[in-house]
């Protein structure tokens, strides 16, 4: 009876392990929303791409823990050059990144933007592949923008610059 007893309870702890078992984001897979090819210098700077944040895969990869999709939602081929890199999600929810480096190794990031957004700023970038997760805090998705910059802050991103006084708002050139 004993023997029979482990044997049922070795089967419902491996039934357990697999179900608690989740999958985790693969660079290998197509990304959902897209993907561009920027070099050093690249115009217009932003680089705008709207998409839905989240996904139903809880990870802790980038240092906390959050929601994203299993493929990238986004992904970069950069050609490196004299400049840094930012990327940033503008949405009205909590909102993550996490990012596949080319080197393979994932950095995140929660809330270095404003209010509830996310950031990310490489100095110095690889050229190469970038895979970009947009991710939730919780598990509803939220509708946003990303922006992949070579301008150091959202602020400078997202907002023009105000035009100067006495003069028009367009040119002619």
């Amino acid at each position: 009876m004993k023997s029979c007893t482990r044997y049922v309870l070795a089967l419902v702890f491996i039934a357990l392990s697999a179900a608690s078992i989740q999958a985790q984001p693969d660079p290998s897979l197509k990304p959902t929303f897209g993907q561009a090819a920027l070099k050093a210098g690249f115009l217009p700077d932003p680089h705008v791409k709207e998409l839905t944040a989240g996904g139903s895969n809880r990870t802790n990869l980038g240092g906390f823990q959050h929601y994203v999709a299993t493929a990238p939602d986004y992904t970069l081929n950069y050609t490196a050059g004299q400049y840094g890199l930012t990327f940033a999600f503008k949405a009205v929810g909590d909102t993550t990144l996490l990012i596949r480096t080319p080197d393979g190794k994932f950095i995140g990031d929660d809330d270095s933007g404003e209010g509830l957004n996310p950031l990310l700023r490489i100095a110095k970038p690889q050229s190469g592949q970038y895979d970009i997760w947009v991710g939730t805090i919780g598990k509803n998705p939220e509708r946003g923008t990303l922006y992949i910059s070579e301008r150091k802050t959202i602020k400078e991103v997202s907002d023009p610059p105000p035009p100067a006084k006495g003069l028009p708002d367009c040119y002619i050139i």
